[in-house]
């Protein structure tokens, strides 16, 4: 890792590749591992100030007024597109240079389709966005069988080219950006909120959006530092000189669980061909983890991925050049999204908890969303509809996203259990089985990140009909408590596309009718359901 450049090295996740950083990153890990409940004690960014800003001793200090003050630029940058081409006036904050990382994000069309129908990204630019497209795509478990399917994932696209775009297009609609600035405080009034920079700087607008990533300050202060409830590591990299390389994987396990450090895991794959060079190829091993001390580092996990991946590739290291190591710490919660803690601020992209919990796709879940949050956030700015109840619609309980957790549990490996060591792969394969049986309304969806109520309960429905002994490994993997918990989830799916399918055609016609801020609030709850439920998808 030493010898390769790292010359390309950005912020937010993946974005950095030295052996320095690794070690930097463990050691945050390791913090939150060794955590009994809280992390640590955390610094408090926002903060609540009765009164009209226009009256305090700052509002002749500020350099400027924005109607949205966007934090973070790595994902921050679409939202903040978003919202300048409907008019509003906005700046984005980012404490670095605000550009793409150089590995590849891997994306459908169709999800980059989301991109051009919000107005940000027009058609033709996705032809200049994407270094790699490949087809089929594989979903395997251990020997026990393979699906292929097409168009999952099999766009590799260069998230430096994609940002300088929308940086351009940003700046073009009158958009200002603050590179090389560290936020200090926010501090919100009953009329504006204000941010001060570290370099003393001070911005106001009539809302902040927090898109600075899994680990936003803001975020620690509103969960007050609590642990996270499960992790994702990642680690990879991106090497040359392999030979196949036209076909992708989207989830692939060549093993069973496996003692990593002092702890045991399983281990998945994803694989994808690199734009970089015909034989260069991008592949990640990933685990899920509940933190507890003596889970593995991702130092530790990294030895274990040059080992494995050799036999799942089938090539060995002395053939390969690599072009850089990738790793990440993916933190989630139970209680996500997360809700508006305080007026006039709002939490977007991973910050916000909207992305799943079994694929962490923060990039994929961003095309999805963007079309009602740039809308309902344009609302909500110009009805001037700030506090935090009318902020709190725009990021709702979303009960696709809480069945999710019950996959993530399951694919997680117990440290003492009485389960056979294969029931993880058995258990995908059975439902991964199930679904190609049930054809694409189900699967597709499925590896795009959307649970429905139709889908998930035929498929729970055919894996119990066709493999009723794996019920009892269930209960013991997953407990009785978690499955309880998600069985009300579960229930909230089915009512919310009842609602969605039955409700929404009954009372949008009324909306007219409405004031403003229950129009807001009515067409919000709407789509809640309709996104809760998964609707929002079609094939």
């Amino acid at each position: 890792m030493e010898s390769i450049s790292v010359g390309g090295e950005v912020g937010g996740a993946g974005g950095a590749y030295s052996y320095s950083a690794l070690k930097r990153l463990d050691q945050l890990w390791t913090g939150i591992c060794s955590a009994q409940t809280v992390v640590q004690e955390p610094q408090k960014v926002v903060s609540t100030n009765p009164g009209s800003f226009s009256n305090s001793e700052l509002a002749n200090k500020a350099l400027d007024k924005f109607d949205v003050i966007v934090c973070g630029g790595t994902l921050g940058v679409f939202i903040a597109t978003a919202l300048c081409s409907k008019g509003l006036r906005v700046a984005i904050v980012e404490k670095n240079v605000l550009k793409g990382r150089d590995q590849e994000w891997n994306i459908s069309r169709k999800e980059l389709l989301e991109l051009v129908k919000v107005g940000i990204l027009a058609e033709e630019d996705i032809e200049e966005i994407t270094a790699a497209k490949f087809n089929p795509n594989r979903c395997g478990f251990e020997g026990k069988g393979e699906i292929w399917v097409e168009d999952i994932l099999n766009l590799g696209i260069l998230p430096a080219k994609l940002i300088e775009i929308m940086k351009t297009r940003f700046v073009s609609l009158g958009g200002v950006i603050f590179e090389g600035c560290t936020l200090s405080s926010i501090s919100v009034y009953d009329d504006a909120v204000v941010t001060l920079l570290a370099d003393g700087n001070i911005l106001s607008s009539k809302l902040i959006i927090d898109a600075t990533g899994n680990f936003s300050p803001i975020v620690k202060q509103i969960r007050r530092g609590r642990k996270p409830d499960g992790v994702c590591l990642v680690v990879g990299s991106c090497a040359r000189g392999f030979g196949s390389n036209s076909t992708s994987d989207v989830i692939y396990s060549s093993s069973t669980i496996r003692k990593v450090g002092n702890s045991v895991v399983q281990c998945f794959w994803e694989a994808f061909p690199a734009g970089s060079g015909p034989t260069d190829r991008t592949t990640y091993m990933f685990t899920y983890i509940d933190p507890q001390p003596g889970s593995p580092k991702l130092e530790e996990l990294l030895e274990e991925y040059w080992e494995l991946m050799q036999d799942y590739q089938g090539v060995s290291l002395d053939n390969l050049e690599i072009q850089r190591v990738i790793y990440g710490i993916f933190p989630t919660y139970r209680d996500s999204p997360l809700p508006a803690a305080f007026n006039r601020v709002l939490q977007f992209g991973d910050a916000s908890g909207i992305q799943s919990p079994v694929s962490f796709g923060g990039f994929g879940s961003l095309t999805r969303h963007l079309g009602r949050l740039s809308s309902g956030i344009h609302e909500a700015v110009s009805g001037n509809f700030l506090d935090s109840y009318n902020l709190s619609l725009l990021n709702p309980y979303m009960p696709n996203l809480s069945t999710s957790w019950l996959f993530q549990k399951a694919m997680s490996a117990k440290q003492l259990s009485n389960v056979p060591p294969d029931f993880i792969n058995e258990l995908l394969h059975a439902n991964f089985q199930s679904m190609q049986r049930l054809g694409d309304p189900v699967l597709r969806p499925f590896l795009q990140d959307v649970v429905q109520f139709g889908p998930l309960a035929k498929t729970l429905g055919l894996v119990m009909i066709s493999k009723p002994q794996i019920l009892p490994s269930i209960f013991a993997q997953v407990g009785f408590p978690v499955l309880l918990d998600w069985s009300g989830h579960f229930a909230m799916l089915g009512f919310y596309t009842f609602l969605s399918t039955f409700a929404e055609p009954v009372i949008r016609p009324f909306l007219s009718a409405f004031s403003p801020q229950l129009r807001y609030q009515w067409i919000r709850r709407l789509e809640a359901w309709k996104y809760g439920a998964g609707l929002d998808y079609e094939l």
